[in-house]
């Protein structure tokens, strides 16, 4: 199985360049499944329902999402519904919507996706050790393959993670901070890891937000509002990994970045 996995989408201009290249990608390196994090894809705030539709017809195969899932509040509209939308399970089970793991099949091979969110500089929520535990053990019911999004804060608590699955799940993979890390490899006992995919939004901003404002925020150290620049340059994060169908264990990891000093060539 191969997979593409698509970083922070953030605002429009992250979703345009997702309608962009998606489909060449796709044509290229002909990925089993596609999952997207789109946490930030409804202005830089959440997701709506009608954004997470364009992601599936766009050839998605799951949405993760992340600590800004529920800022756009249309979420609690559509969550239940939404099959292949994939929250960070480590939210109290009993007070949260929707699911923390799907199930995707691609030409009679399953895979378990899984959300997690870190506590460093996060909010407080269960432990994403022991809730990865949990859902590794309902996964391996079904299907060896097993993807992680990790979305957390910090780089040691992506690499703990990363070492604390490795040979458990097929795939670790960092999200949240937006800027791509250059650490992609195989762990020792065959799971793929990525500290961070990065994002796919504006090229030109501070991590997707208009450049100015944070800027002044740095500069004054006042309260400044945040937006997402709807218009400029983008810049497309990802990563492709290639699987064993068989044992579960990853092959191969290999960064994608796409933005106007790093061109991709199609064939």
């Amino acid at each position: 199985m191969k997979i593409l996995f698509i970083g922070d989408v953030v605002g429009s201009l992250g979703r345009n360049a997702v309608t962009e290249f998606l489909p060449q990608l796709k044509k290229k390196y002909k990925p089993t499944i596609t999952i997207i994090n789109g946490e930030n894809a409804a202005s830089g705030r959440g997701i709506t329902e009608k954004i997470y539709k364009q992601f599936l017809e766009l050839g998605a195969n799951a949405v993760t999402l992340g600590n800004h899932a529920w800022d756009n509040r249309d979420i609690f509209e559509f969550i239940e519904e939404a099959k292949y939308l994939v929250r960070p399970a480590n939210f109290p089970e009993d007070t949260t919507p929707g699911t923390g793991i799907v199930f995707v099949k691609s030409n009679q091979v399953e895979i378990a996706v899984i959300n997690l969110q870190g506590r460093t500089f996060l909010a407080d929520l269960d432990d994403p050790f022991r809730k990865a535990d949990e859902l590794i053990e309902t996964a391996k019911k079904r299907t060896p393959l097993i993807f992680v999004d990790f979305h957390a804060e910090t780089t040691s608590e992506k690499e703990a993670m990363g070492w604390y699955l490795d040979g458990r799940v097929s795939a670790v993979v960092g999200t949240h901070t937006h800027v791509q890390t250059s650490d992609e490899r195989i762990l020792p006992n065959g799971t793929a890891y990525l500290t961070d995919v990065g994002m796919t939004g504006p090229y030109d901003g501070v991590l997707g937000m208009n450049k100015e404002a944070v800027l002044r925020r740095f500069l004054s150290s006042l309260p400044t509002r945040f937006e997402v620049p709807k218009e400029g340059r983008t810049v497309l994060s990802g990563c492709l990994i290639d699987i064993d169908d068989t044992t579960g264990k990853a092959k191969k990891i290999e960064r994608v970045l796409i933005n106007e000093d790093h061109p991709y060539l199609f064939d």
